[in-house]
């Protein structure tokens, strides 16, 4: 049975030590002022597209499509900078897990993350992580999360001609917004405690596991391999 498993990044995969917000506080400031902020914005979770709209929105500016995309090229620009200077870090357990799924049969690895495509790239290249993720839906392709999950799995059978279910998708992700995108849509969840919410904060969003981080290689394997959903 062909498994798709789906990571989000940030505090789940990596710690970019607030690369992107600063990133993107820099590009808000540069074309809208000191009035347009993320201070006290919440954000995990959440696409890129999602906060921008939010944070024109707090300062007070209309959210038109130019904007967001001015803020948006801005923002990548200040990212890379960002990145070359990184002190950030994967989180326990990536580095092994992810060569073990790679090379199960019928397992295939998607990002589903709230990064525009280009920013996921950036973020990712610094620890060797692109190879692993050919494809995946991102922050740029729906603004609500939630409509993501579909994005990624018919981008599996557009490039790899690979059709698949979605109760056959493994969704992994540190914040409860995660779970919701998998749920909603009867997927398979775990809930990785790397981030800001604790272990009972995922369970109680409805996630099927709940880990401290991702370094319980070959539980997370052995779990992931025997899921599937019960279609609903």
């Amino acid at each position: 049975m062909p498994k798709f498993v789906l990571f989000d990044i940030d505090q789940t995969l990596i710690d970019a030590k607030g690369a992107g917000a600063r990133a993107l506080a820099s590009a808000l400031r540069e074309l809208c002022g000191d009035s347009c902020t993320i201070q006290g914005l919440e954000m995990a979770g959440k696409t890129d597209l999602q906060i921008v709209r939010e944070a024109l929105y707090l300062g007070g500016l209309v959210s038109d499509e130019g904007l967001v995309l001015a803020v948006s090229k801005s923002y990548i620009h200040h990212l890379r900078r960002e990145m070359a200077s990184c002190k950030g870090h994967l989180l326990p357990g990536v580095k092994e897990l992810l060569p073990r799924l790679r090379e199960q049969e019928g397992v295939h690895l998607g990002l589903l993350t709230g990064n525009l495509e280009e920013g996921a790239r950036l973020k990712l290249g610094p620890f060797g992580l692109n190879e692993f993720f050919p494809l995946g839906a991102f922050g740029g392709d729906r603004e609500d999360r939630n409509e993501l999950l579909p994005v990624a799995v018919e981008r599996l059978r557009a490039q790899e001609g690979i059709q698949i279910q979605f109760q056959d998708c493994v969704v992994i992700g540190d914040t409860p917004r995660d779970v919701a995108c998998a749920k909603v849509h009867g997927s398979p969840c775990i809930g990785v405690a790397t981030g800001r919410y604790s272990l009972e904060a995922l369970r109680c969003a409805g996630a099927d596991l709940a880990v401290e981080d991702l370094s319980s290689t070959e539980e997370i394997l052995g779990w992931i391999l025997n899921k599937r959903a019960v279609p609903q």
